[in-house]
């Protein structure tokens, strides 16, 4: 999955699958988490989310199912 590198401190990079609705992660320690189901919308608003740590921890971690890569 191609990701797009961010500014973040916890976050390198993230990916989005239009078609399997698939979150892609890449943490800046290495590790690639895919989160499954994730409507569009939440992908672009993590995009845009000026803390991705923050956005993550509150719209993502707990509400979809995931696993690493």
């Amino acid at each position: 999955m191609q990701r797009t590198p961010v500014s973040s401190s916890n976050v390198a990079s993230i990916g989005y699958d239009i078609a399997s609705h698939t979150l892609e992660i890449e943490f800046n320690n290495g590790q690639v988490y895919q989160y499954f189901d994730v409507p569009q919308a939440i992908y672009e608003s993590f995009m845009q989310a000026s803390s991705k740590g923050e956005f993550l921890a509150q719209h993502i971690k707990g509400a979809f199912r995931y696993e690493r890569v």
